[in-house]
């Protein structure tokens, strides 16, 4: 097989658990010795996160499978326990703060409705212990979790669930966000209400393009140290 054939053990693995030979649903671990994998996408603002997100849990609740969607509750943007996309999708999630035990509460609702993946919005927001739990989603329960998230905040510096998900995920993705110089935007800068970039505050600070905006790392230096 040449070097351009060669095929992405991943992708197939993937194929073959939403789907045998016959079009039927596949029991966990066709391959002998593969288990579920913790997957983060990451990327600054408005890369299509929560897009990608909602499309992943349709295709397969096309499926007949059954997936559970999950958000942190401070993020309340669009209501609790709702993930929605800037094109006008949305879907219902399962809440969760800071204090929630996520395998405690994944394995309840897998107990009830077998559960074929678990889908996280603004995976930024988990802490460590959140992070290991999801591990063990993936390592004792043998579902995959997609997690979504900005890597950096406004200062530049990595959000806790974030730090940790680029440690121990099974698989990097990351979603592509454009910079209005047409570079690849991986920083996020804070605005004030007259516009100009904040350096100081709470890490946390809910909010949309109206606060924040997706820049390369030139233009992050120069809006955040005057560079």
């Amino acid at each position: 097989m040449a070097a351009s054939d060669t095929v992405d053990t991943d992708c197939i693995h993937l194929f073959l658990r939403l789907c045998d030979v016959n079009g039927s649903l596949p029991a966990n671990n066709i391959f002998s010795g593969t288990m579920a994998k913790l997957y983060f996408y990451y990327s600054s603002m408005n890369a299509g996160k929560s897009t990608s997100l909602l499309q992943s849990s349709y295709n397969y609740r096309e499926r007949g499978m059954h997936t559970m969607v999950l958000a942190p509750a401070i993020d309340d943007r669009y209501g609790n326990g709702i993930v929605a996309s800037r094109i006008g999708l949305q879907t219902e999630a399962t809440i969760f703060n800071a204090k929630d035990d996520l395998y405690q509460l994944i394995d309840s609702e897998h107990s009830v409705n077998k559960l074929s993946c678990v889908l996280i919005d603004e995976a930024q927001f988990l802490n460590r212990d959140q992070v290991f739990q999801l591990s063990e989603v993936c390592d004792q329960l043998d579902i995959p979790v997609l997690a979504y998230g900005i890597r950096t905040d406004f200062q530049g510096e990595p959000f806790e669930g974030s730090k940790y998900l680029l440690a121990w995920a099974d698989n990097l993705k990351e979603l592509k966000a454009i910079c209005h110089c047409g570079r690849k935007a991986i920083m996020v800068v804070r605005r004030d209400a007259e516009g100009n970039a904040v350096t100081e505050g709470a890490q946390i600070e809910i909010g949309g393009n109206d606060r924040y905006e997706s820049t390369c790392r030139v233009h992050f230096k120069q809006a955040y140290y005057g560079s």
